[in-house]
């Protein structure tokens, strides 16, 4: 296979578009916040983001004006505070009013696991008693065609635009190596109609040959590969860097101020040009190195947050 190695700068023009429905996928680590700052400093219009638990990075897209439209399940500042761009967004219209459309956590990743599988719907029995049915039209109750008196919701399939992802390593083919938490990373790449995947590092084809239960997104399936050190940034990437946990305490005082949300997004999406420039501004010495884990086939310990 032929190198599918880009800049993020690159991978972010040539395939996200304004008017697209575009998937950040992570769960818990591996969020792709270096790509979505990407897409604030492209000014990426009239988005509708689909995230199974929208978090800063959806605060931050929203706030910079780049989404119309948020597809989600869980919402919320990890347990730590609200979403407070996205809460006026919905509540009052302001900067950039948004529609929505909620389901619970597998709800969304069926909607993804039918998008992949090229079927007209997926059904899911744990919709019986719940609300989400009354206020969301795409979750419908059909009677099986094997008994005419069962009944099930179903949800339809969801193929994104593009579909960006975070993950531990991958080749220049774009296979791709992850481990600790996956969340919807495989469903959302086979389901999406172009994939993005931001890595920690690119390594040479002997390590993820080396290492094949590790790789969860074959190479056919990626569009782009881009290496971005860090790019998970503040959430964490299992084996690499730690989460950190006083920036997101810190994003609730940030996020209710608008003004303060719109210099935040100046000064470290804006101004900083870049992920790199992201990086300097952090400074040298903000991530403390890692207790290296003896299993890992190569090192990878970049290190913790200070």
């Amino acid at each position: 296979m032929t190198s599918k190695e880009a800049s993020l700068h690159d991978a972010i023009a040539e395939f996200v578009a304004d008017g697209d429905v575009v998937a950040l996928e992570g769960f818990t680590h591996l969020i792709p916040f270096a790509a979505g700052h990407e897409i604030i400093r492209q000014r990426k219009r009239d988005l509708t983001l689909v995230r199974m638990t929208p978090d800063i990075i959806a605060d931050q897209l929203v706030g910079a004006g780049c989404v119309s439209k948020l597809i989600f399940a869980f919402m919320g500042n990890s347990s730590v505070g609200s979403l407070y761009a996205v809460r006026r967004a919905i509540e009052a219209g302001s900067v950039s009013p948004i529609d929505i459309e909620e389901y619970s956590h597998y709800g969304l990743l069926a909607r993804y696991q039918a998008g992949a599988s090229g079927i007209p719907f997926m059904p899911i029995r744990s919709y019986a008693g719940s609300a989400l049915t009354d206020i969301n039209p795409n979750i419908k109750k059909i009677t099986s065609p094997f008994d005419d008196e069962s009944e099930i919701y179903v949800v339809p399939p969801l193929n994104p635009d593009v579909a960006i992802i975070h993950a531990q390593r991958a080749d220049r083919s774009g296979n791709i190596q992850s481990w600790g938490i996956l969340g919807p990373q495989q469903e959302v790449a086979f389901a999406a109609r172009k994939t993005i995947a931001i890595v920690e590092e690119i390594v040479d084809d002997d390590v993820i040959r080396s290492d094949p239960n590790r790789t969860i997104i074959p190479g056919f399936v990626v569009d782009a590969v881009v290496e971005s050190k860090y790019g998970a940034h503040p959430s964490f990437a299992q084996g690499y860097y730690d989460r950190d946990n006083d920036f997101y305490r810190s994003w609730s005082a940030i996020s209710r101020d608008p003004e303060k949300l719109r210099q935040w997004i100046q000064e470290w999406i804006f101004d900083t040009e870049g992920h790199a420039g992201y990086l300097n501004k952090l400074g040298e010495g903000y991530f403390e190195p890692l207790i290296p884990v003896p299993h890992m086939s190569t090192p990878v310990n970049y290190g913790s947050v200070r």
